[in-house]
Protein backbone atom coordinates (compact mmCIF):
# COMPACT_ATOMS: atom_id res chain seq x y z
CA UNK A 1 0.00 0.00 0.00
CA UNK A 2 1.76 3.36 -1.10
CA UNK A 3 0.86 6.56 1.25
CA UNK A 4 1.17 10.04 0.06
CA UNK A 5 3.07 12.05 2.54
CA UNK A 6 3.33 15.94 2.46
CA UNK A 7 7.09 16.15 3.61
CA UNK A 8 8.25 19.41 2.91
CA UNK A 9 6.15 21.93 3.69
CA UNK A 10 5.38 25.59 0.76
CA UNK A 11 7.79 27.69 2.99
CA UNK A 12 10.24 25.10 3.10
CA UNK A 13 10.68 24.71 -0.75
CA UNK A 14 10.02 28.20 -1.30
CA UNK A 15 13.55 28.81 1.11
CA UNK A 16 14.82 25.80 -0.80
CA UNK A 17 14.30 27.42 -4.35
CA UNK A 18 15.06 30.56 -3.37
CA UNK A 19 18.24 29.91 -2.15
CA UNK A 20 19.39 27.85 -4.91
CA UNK A 21 18.84 31.17 -7.19
CA UNK A 22 20.54 33.47 -4.92
CA UNK A 23 23.71 31.05 -4.59
CA UNK A 24 24.11 30.90 -8.13
CA UNK A 25 23.38 34.58 -9.07
CA UNK A 26 26.26 35.00 -6.07
CA UNK A 27 28.74 33.07 -7.83
CA UNK A 28 28.01 34.63 -11.35
CA UNK A 29 27.93 38.26 -10.45
CA UNK A 30 31.46 37.04 -8.40
CA UNK A 31 33.18 36.17 -11.50
CA UNK A 32 31.57 39.57 -13.50
CA UNK A 33 32.66 41.99 -10.82
CA UNK A 34 32.41 45.95 -11.06
CA UNK A 35 28.91 47.10 -11.11
CA UNK A 36 27.95 43.69 -10.88
CA UNK A 37 28.81 43.69 -7.09
CA UNK A 38 26.13 45.67 -6.10
CA UNK A 39 24.20 43.21 -7.08
CA UNK A 40 26.54 40.71 -5.38
CA UNK A 41 25.55 42.44 -1.90
CA UNK A 42 22.28 42.41 -2.75
CA UNK A 43 21.78 38.73 -2.64
CA UNK A 44 24.22 37.89 0.18
CA UNK A 45 21.72 40.27 2.23
CA UNK A 46 18.99 38.18 0.89
CA UNK A 47 20.67 34.83 1.84
CA UNK A 48 21.22 36.13 4.87
CA UNK A 49 17.62 36.94 5.44
CA UNK A 50 16.67 33.24 4.34
CA UNK A 51 19.59 31.31 6.72
CA UNK A 52 17.56 33.29 9.35
CA UNK A 53 14.57 32.30 8.45
CA UNK A 54 15.22 29.00 7.91
CA UNK A 55 16.81 28.82 11.76
CA UNK A 56 13.75 29.97 13.15
CA UNK A 57 11.91 27.42 10.75
CA UNK A 58 14.35 24.71 12.17
CA UNK A 59 12.17 25.34 15.69
CA UNK A 60 8.77 26.30 14.14
CA UNK A 61 8.24 24.67 10.83
CA UNK A 62 6.53 22.03 9.65
CA UNK A 63 7.36 18.21 11.11
CA UNK A 64 10.29 17.11 8.96
CA UNK A 65 11.47 20.60 8.57
CA UNK A 66 12.64 21.36 12.06
CA UNK A 67 15.99 20.43 13.19
CA UNK A 68 14.44 17.80 16.03
CA UNK A 69 13.21 15.54 12.81
CA UNK A 70 16.69 15.12 11.37
CA UNK A 71 19.31 16.09 13.56
CA UNK A 72 20.53 12.56 14.49
CA UNK A 73 23.41 11.69 17.42
CA UNK A 74 26.35 9.42 16.77
CA UNK A 75 24.87 5.81 16.54
CA UNK A 76 22.19 7.27 14.80
CA UNK A 77 24.65 7.73 11.67
CA UNK A 78 26.45 4.58 12.51
CA UNK A 79 23.38 2.46 12.05
CA UNK A 80 22.27 4.46 9.07
CA UNK A 81 25.66 3.45 7.41
CA UNK A 82 25.40 -0.22 8.11
CA UNK A 83 22.09 -0.45 6.30
CA UNK A 84 19.95 -0.46 9.71
CA UNK A 85 18.76 3.03 9.54
CA UNK A 86 14.73 3.15 10.62
CA UNK A 87 13.07 3.95 7.52
CA UNK A 88 10.34 6.73 8.57
CA UNK A 89 13.42 8.61 10.40
CA UNK A 90 15.04 9.17 7.13
CA UNK A 91 11.27 10.28 5.14
CA UNK A 92 12.80 13.61 5.56
CA UNK A 93 16.61 13.96 5.71
CA UNK A 94 18.79 10.79 6.82
CA UNK A 95 21.07 11.06 8.76
CA UNK A 96 24.16 11.99 5.94
CA UNK A 97 21.83 14.36 4.47
CA UNK A 98 21.22 16.21 7.98
CA UNK A 99 25.02 16.50 8.47
CA UNK A 100 24.88 17.98 4.34
CA UNK A 101 22.29 20.22 5.23
CA UNK A 102 23.98 21.66 8.96
CA UNK A 103 27.21 22.17 6.53
CA UNK A 104 25.61 24.01 3.81
CA UNK A 105 24.15 26.33 6.15
CA UNK A 106 26.96 26.77 8.52
CA UNK A 107 29.55 27.68 5.95
CA UNK A 108 26.92 29.86 4.10
CA UNK A 109 26.25 31.69 7.32
CA UNK A 110 30.53 32.02 7.53
CA UNK A 111 30.85 32.90 3.84
CA UNK A 112 27.65 36.03 4.28
CA UNK A 113 29.72 37.02 7.54
CA UNK A 114 32.71 37.28 6.07
CA UNK A 115 31.52 38.96 2.82
CA UNK A 116 29.48 41.88 5.16
CA UNK A 117 33.66 42.41 6.80
CA UNK A 118 35.57 41.85 2.79
CA UNK A 119 37.36 44.32 0.86
CA UNK A 120 38.13 43.64 -2.43
CA UNK A 121 40.15 47.55 -2.41
CA UNK A 122 38.48 48.43 -5.75
CA UNK A 123 34.67 49.02 -5.95
CA UNK A 124 33.07 47.43 -2.89
CA UNK A 125 33.48 46.87 0.58
CA UNK A 126 30.92 45.23 3.24
CA UNK A 127 29.29 47.09 5.54
CA UNK A 128 31.42 45.98 8.43
CA UNK A 129 34.59 46.92 7.15
CA UNK A 130 34.23 50.31 8.66
CA UNK A 131 33.75 48.86 12.15
CA UNK A 132 36.72 46.29 12.71
CA UNK A 133 40.50 46.63 12.14
CA UNK A 134 42.55 46.36 8.51
CA UNK A 135 43.88 42.89 9.83
CA UNK A 136 40.27 41.36 10.37
CA UNK A 137 38.88 42.63 7.08
CA UNK A 138 42.27 40.93 5.25
CA UNK A 139 41.66 37.79 7.22
CA UNK A 140 37.82 37.96 6.37
CA UNK A 141 38.57 38.99 2.62
CA UNK A 142 40.84 36.17 2.12
CA UNK A 143 38.50 33.61 3.84
CA UNK A 144 35.57 34.87 1.89
CA UNK A 145 37.75 34.68 -1.62
CA UNK A 146 39.20 31.47 -1.91
CA UNK A 147 38.71 29.04 1.13
CA UNK A 148 35.22 29.82 1.75
CA UNK A 149 33.99 30.28 -2.12
CA UNK A 150 35.76 26.73 -2.53
CA UNK A 151 33.94 24.95 0.01
CA UNK A 152 30.90 25.87 -0.97
CA UNK A 153 31.05 24.93 -4.26
CA UNK A 154 32.21 21.49 -3.14
CA UNK A 155 29.36 21.18 -0.75
CA UNK A 156 27.20 22.26 -4.42
CA UNK A 157 28.88 19.20 -6.28
CA UNK A 158 28.11 16.80 -3.09
CA UNK A 159 24.82 17.75 -3.31
CA UNK A 160 24.20 17.25 -6.99
CA UNK A 161 26.01 13.91 -6.63
CA UNK A 162 23.68 12.54 -3.65
CA UNK A 163 20.97 13.86 -6.18
CA UNK A 164 22.07 12.00 -9.08
CA UNK A 165 22.92 9.09 -6.67
CA UNK A 166 19.35 9.03 -4.97
CA UNK A 167 17.28 9.76 -8.32
CA UNK A 168 19.28 6.74 -10.19
CA UNK A 169 20.76 4.38 -7.60
CA UNK A 170 18.15 4.26 -5.22
CA UNK A 171 14.69 5.71 -7.23
CA UNK A 172 14.32 8.69 -4.89
CA UNK A 173 13.55 11.39 -6.38
CA UNK A 174 14.72 14.61 -4.48
CA UNK A 175 14.25 17.26 -6.59
CA UNK A 176 10.78 16.25 -7.40
CA UNK A 177 9.77 16.07 -3.46
CA UNK A 178 11.43 19.82 -3.08
CA UNK A 179 9.31 20.49 -5.95
CA UNK A 180 5.73 19.12 -4.60
CA UNK A 181 6.30 18.89 -1.62
CA UNK A 182 5.51 15.34 -1.32
CA UNK A 183 6.51 11.43 -1.20
CA UNK A 184 4.89 8.17 -2.02
CA UNK A 185 6.22 5.84 0.81
CA UNK A 186 5.12 2.43 1.27
CA UNK A 187 4.44 2.78 4.99
CA UNK A 188 2.80 5.85 6.89
CA UNK A 189 4.72 8.44 8.42
CA UNK A 190 3.79 11.77 9.87
CA UNK A 191 3.24 14.64 7.48
CA UNK A 192 4.07 17.68 7.62
CA UNK A 193 1.17 20.83 7.97
CA UNK A 194 0.96 23.17 4.91
CA UNK A 195 -1.60 24.91 5.57
CA UNK A 196 -2.52 28.07 5.24
CA UNK A 197 -2.04 29.74 8.88
CA UNK A 198 1.17 28.03 8.70
CA UNK A 199 2.25 29.56 5.50
CA UNK A 200 1.15 32.96 7.30
CA UNK A 201 2.87 32.70 10.19
CA UNK A 202 6.62 31.58 7.69
CA UNK A 203 5.69 35.14 5.41
CA UNK A 204 5.62 36.52 8.63
CA UNK A 205 9.09 35.24 10.22
CA UNK A 206 10.64 36.04 6.86
CA UNK A 207 9.33 39.64 6.84
CA UNK A 208 11.03 39.99 10.10
CA UNK A 209 14.10 38.37 9.24
CA UNK A 210 14.05 40.38 6.17
CA UNK A 211 13.59 43.65 8.19
CA UNK A 212 16.04 42.77 10.40
CA UNK A 213 18.61 42.78 7.30
CA UNK A 214 17.73 45.46 5.97
CA UNK A 215 17.47 48.09 9.12
CA UNK A 216 20.84 46.58 10.28
CA UNK A 217 22.59 46.94 6.78
CA UNK A 218 21.44 50.65 6.47
CA UNK A 219 22.38 51.40 10.44
CA UNK A 220 25.84 49.61 9.78
CA UNK A 221 26.20 52.34 6.25
CA UNK A 222 24.97 55.28 7.85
Amino acid sequence: MHHTVRVWDAPTRFFHWALVACVLGLFITSQIGGAAMQWHFRMGYSVLALLLFRLAWGFWGGYWSRFASFVRGPSVIFFYLRGRADAVASVGHNPMGALSVLAMLAFLLLQVGSGLLSDDEISAAGPLTRHVSSALVSVATFYHKNIGKLVLLSLVALHFSAIIFYTFGRHDNLVQAMITGDKRLNFPAPASDDSARRRLLALTILGICGAMVAVTVTWLQA
